[in-house]
């Protein structure tokens, strides 16, 4: 790290085999403010293909020590890693809401998450790797164990800037892979304070290496790298299956988390109150900037009306305006490229013959213009064949579906590319449960936002949303290990 005497602006390094050290460029990207599109936040590395073969031969050459320390031991690195999150908790914060524009609230929440998933692995170093199996030989020791696959390479999007990266990184590490880390430059500067943690941590040189810059530059050239065993990636889907294409050339394994559109169904026998509540949330908070959150809502028209009603006295209620300040529910869009492009969807629906029931535009005040801010923004008398209830947004805007009954509803949430969550309100046990059956998503709500997964339970989805692998809990076992099947036959 340095600081620009003329500006007062700090650089962030790239971290390579356990020292900070500049690009081979000799060039920086700035990270500004969302909120304050005029205020720097700090700089970070732009990389070159060179930097990245710095990087994984690291990784490489670090590889066989990691791999042969006990799990338990590498456990101990994630729990104290844990500890320095939490103490630093506000700082990475504050951090990351300055970058990308959520809520100081949501980004403390995304911190205390990143060391909950921290311990969770540490102690996952202490649970068993194989199995023992009966042999057609009696005199066979016939088991199993797990070997990791190598050097992961990491590609994290900005929107979860740390959640996201240490759900990939810490059971890569436990299950004893070296890593090479390259988030979105967007929120790279808080990429470079996930780092300092593992490196305040003590984990040995080569075992975590960053390496931050655009993949216009560096970003084939790190997918179709030869040294790297192994790709974990969440982002678009026009990246994703860059990636995998990428992956499957040079035979190395790839796991995909990508797009969402994500249906609530609200039915004539939910409690309202409970179902607009969530569905806002699900749909405002963050932005509307997750994968997983609510974008639809098929009502049954018996209580489209009255369900209208409470979802848009709950948009009237958000207070829209800088992430760091206490009270606010919305901050900004990330970037100038995601206000025009949620903007442009917003004028897509209309142009489309939805009705815009509220919001829809920049809020009206001198704070909001020198900020990437669109208001809370709702559509009703939408079908499921207009644009914006097929497209993934990515920002604040919500769409009323009215149906005639159940059966309508699932037949018109099953009926996209997309299949990561949905939700169900209702108390009907049996439609509940007929709900789960059908429905065509990795994860299933039932009177619950369609965002959100508990950190021990896995995260992943169907269709176009994913590479169909599962992220997080014992789930991630199976991507950052392989089988390997042994035989022990005594000699007579």
């Amino acid at each position: 790290m340095s600081i620009n005497q003329k500006n007062r602006i700090v650089t962030f390094d790239n971290y390579i085999n356990g020292k900070w050290v500049k690009g081979k460029r000799n060039e920086v990207i700035e990270s500004k403010n969302p909120a304050h599109f005029n205020e720097i936040v700090g700089a970070v590395q732009s990389s070159s293909n060179e930097d990245v073969d710095h990087a994984v031969n690291s990784a490489k050459k670090a590889l066989k020590q990691w791999k042969g320390t006990s799990a338990v031991l590498r456990g101990n690195y994630l729990n104290k890693a844990a500890d320095i999150m939490e103490k630093r908790l506000q700082e990475i914060a504050e951090i990351a809401t300055k970058e990308m524009g959520k809520t100081i609230g949501e980004t403390r929440g995304e911190v205390l998450r990143a060391a909950t998933i921290l311990r969770y692995y540490a102690q996952e170093g202490m649970n068993k790797v194989g199995d023992v199996i009966p042999s057609a030989d009696s005199k066979n020791l016939l088991y199993t164990t797990r070997t990791p696959v190598g050097v992961v390479g990491v590609i994290s999007p900005w929107n979860f800037p740390i959640a996201i990266p240490i759900w990939k990184i810490a059971p890569a590490l436990i299950y004893g892979n070296t890593i090479v880390f390259k988030p979105a430059t967007e929120t790279a500067i808080t990429a470079a304070k996930l780092v300092e943690v593992f490196d305040e941590a003590g984990l040995p040189a080569g075992v975590l290496n960053l390496v931050t810059g655009k993949g216009s530059i560096i970003g084939d050239y790190f997918l179709e790298h030869r040294g790297i065993n192994a790709i974990s990636f969440t982002g678009s889907n026009n990246i994703g299956k860059k990636v995998a294409t990428a992956a499957i050339n040079r035979g190395s394994k790839f796991q995909l988390e990508m797009g969402g559109k994500n249906p609530a169904i609200v039915l004539e026998d939910a409690d309202l109150e409970v179902a607009a509540e969530l569905v806002v949330n699900g749909a405002m908070k963050h932005t509307g900037q997750k994968c997983t959150a609510t974008s639809k809502v098929f009502v049954q028209e018996s209580i489209y009306e009255e369900f209208k009603s409470r979802v848009v006295n709950k948009l009237k209620a958000i207070k829209v305006g800088d992430g760091l300040e206490e009270g606010v529910y919305m901050g900004p869009l990330s970037s100038k490229n995601q206000q025009e492009n949620v903007l442009r969807y917003i004028e897509q629906g209309k142009l489309e013959g939805a009705a815009l029931s509220f919001g829809g535009g920049i809020p009206i005040g001198e704070q909001f213009e020198t900020g990437y801010y669109v208001e809370p923004t709702l559509f009703e008398n939408v079908t499921n064949e207009m644009t914006i209830a097929r497209e993934e947004i990515f920002g604040p805007v919500l769409c009323l579906i009215k149906i005639d009954n159940y059966e309508e509803a699932i037949r018109q949430a099953n009926d996209t590319e997309f299949g990561l969550s949905a939700a169900l309100f209702t108390r009907d046990m049996a439609r509940s449960l007929d709900f789960i059956n059908q429905i065509e998503v990795g994860m299933v709500k039932v009177n619950g936002e369609t965002a959100g997964v508990e950190p021990q339970a896995p995260f992943g989805g169907m269709k176009q949303s994913s590479s169909h692998s599962r992220e997080q809990g014992k789930a991630a076992i199976e991507f950052f290990t392989s089988i390997k099947t042994v035989t022990i036959t005594p000699t007579p």
